[in-house]
């Protein structure tokens, strides 16, 4: 079987490969006139046009195979708006309500390693397609092609002027533009080498101190993921800057797309979704105003829906993936949907995560409030009365067999008892979450695609959940 000819297979939210090998311009050239074939059966009563939006961010040769997607596309009798530059990938989306387009194909692999390139899907909705799109995508890619249309036109477009006009409106940019020009916040932003470079300095249009800028296409030998093993240099950074008394400063990092973000404190402390999603939602109703449901995946902390509780907002779970969450954002109205790997989107938006606005609406609850993050979340767990702390671990399996054989046992040998704490509930909308008698949970939970077991585990203290977590790693040992 050929390169060009193997399957192509979409995952939680797009193609992914690696460059060369099964992300090649061949490939890419046959699949994307059929993404945009399917995105036209699906959405073209509602939009009334033929245009796909076509764009990219800063990985090895993504320009070039944007390119080669827009002549494909093109070619099948699509007409194709083609950014001139890279941009985050929500930028893309919000550029297909903009242009009332069937949707968007944006070459990214988000926050995977450098060796990767992919697709993503966006619908005319302005956010991820569902998986009975990309699942006809993948069955037409086995078909033989269907005969050419007369060509399409490519048109040239800058996808940042309205994205940032669109993202500035939605907050208070004059008094976060202020606070940094007067000296009470030094803002720091890491952008991982990724597609969110510049964009916190074209929003504020104030000066940033951003690191890690350049374009690499390596990054830096690590993976553009918001995660602390990689954000050594951004606490040194911001735990060594003299500020004068009083004057506040926080780190905003972003994954390669800048549609993931994760926060690092004035005191040069991580701050994961868990921590910012709670933070988010009291900034929104309470200094904003803002109602609607939370939406929060099942990995998500308990701390989420105390929040919630206290300003009378109703909360919506589902299985982990933000195209649940997506789903849930075109059903009703939604203050706030949010991930546990940092994916955080709003209902005054798309319905698609966005690190850059979450960044805005974190700065302005800093400078509205006049508080550190971690102050802020401090105040959130008083009010609540919930201390707790989160982790979660990735543990390799020995191979497909093993992961076969764990899952048997939990589902015909179901665990009563977990780190010396009787279960007291399990919940198994997406893995096995286990409620234990001291309030805390361990989540176990399987990769569709790999022999990896997903780990996560919340409890009142550090040392309890690494016990938990180590008690569960030697339980799938």
């Amino acid at each position: 079987m050929s390169v060009a000819s193997r399957k192509i297979k979409f995952g939680t939210d797009g193609w992914r490969g690696i460059i060369a090998d099964d992300f090649t311009f061949e490939r890419l050239a046959l699949v994307a006139p059929i993404a945009a074939k399917v995105l036209s059966q699906t959405y073209s009563d509602t939009v009334g046009n033929n245009t796909v939006i076509v764009g990219y961010d800063r990985r090895f040769m993504a320009e070039d195979f944007a390119r080669r997607t827009a002549e494909a596309v093109s070619a099948a009798g699509f007409d194709v708006l083609l950014a001139d530059t890279y941009a985050p990938t929500p930028a893309f989306s919000l550029a297909v309500k903009h242009h009332n387009a069937l949707g968007a194909l944006v070459i990214t692999a988000s926050h995977n390693p450098g060796s990767y390139l992919g697709l993503k899907v966006k619908g005319a909705f302005g956010g991820s397609v569902p998986p009975e799109v990309t699942q006809k995508i993948e069955a037409l890619f086995a078909e033989a092609s269907s005969p050419m249309r007369s060509a399409g036109k490519i048109e040239m477009f800058n996808p940042w002027p309205s994205y940032c006009e669109t993202l500035r409106a939605k907050v208070d940019i004059a008094q976060i533009r202020e606070a940094i020009a007067q000296g009470k916040l030094a803002v720091f932003a890491d952008v991982m080498h990724g597609a969110a470079a510049g964009g916190l300095a074209q929003l504020l249009e104030v000066p940033v101190q951003e690191i890690n800028s350049e374009r690499d296409p390596l990054f830096g030998g690590s993976a553009p993921e918001p995660l602390p093993r990689y954000l050594s240099y951004l606490f040194r950074l911001i735990r060594s800057y003299q500020r004068e008394e009083g004057a506040l400063a926080v780190g905003l990092v972003f994954d390669g797309d800048s549609d993931r973000i994760a926060a690092v404190d004035g005191q040069g402390n991580f701050l994961s979704s868990q921590v910012l999603i709670p933070i988010l939602i009291e900034h929104l109703a309470v200094r904003r105003d803002f109602s609607g449901e939370v939406v929060k995946t099942v990995s998500g902390s308990d701390l989420i829906p105390r929040v919630a509780a206290l300003y009378q907002l109703p909360v919506y779970e589902t299985p982990i993936g933000y195209k649940y969450i997506a789903d849930r954002m075109l059903e009703t109205h939604v203050l706030l949907g949010g991930e546990e790997s940092g994916g955080i989107g709003y209902g005054t938006h798309i319905p698609e995560r966005d690190a850059l606005l979450s960044a805005l609406y974190l700065l302005e609850a800093i400078t509205k409030s006049g508080l550190d993050l971690s102050e802020l979340y401090k105040q959130l767990q008083e009010k609540t009365g919930l201390t707790s702390v989160y982790d979660r671990i990735d543990l390799p399996l020995a191979s497909m067999n093993v992961r076969s054989r764990l899952l048997s046992q939990l589902q015909n040998q179901p665990l009563k008892e977990i780190a010396g704490q009787s279960v007291v509930d399990c919940l198994t909308i997406d893995g096995y979450k286990f409620r234990l008698a001291d309030d805390s949970w361990l989540m176990i939970r399987f990769s569709g695609t790999e022999p990896v077991l997903r780990l996560y585990c919340e409890a009142s203290s550090l040392q309890q959940v690494h016990q938990t977590l180590a008690w569960a790693k030697h339980w799938a040992e």
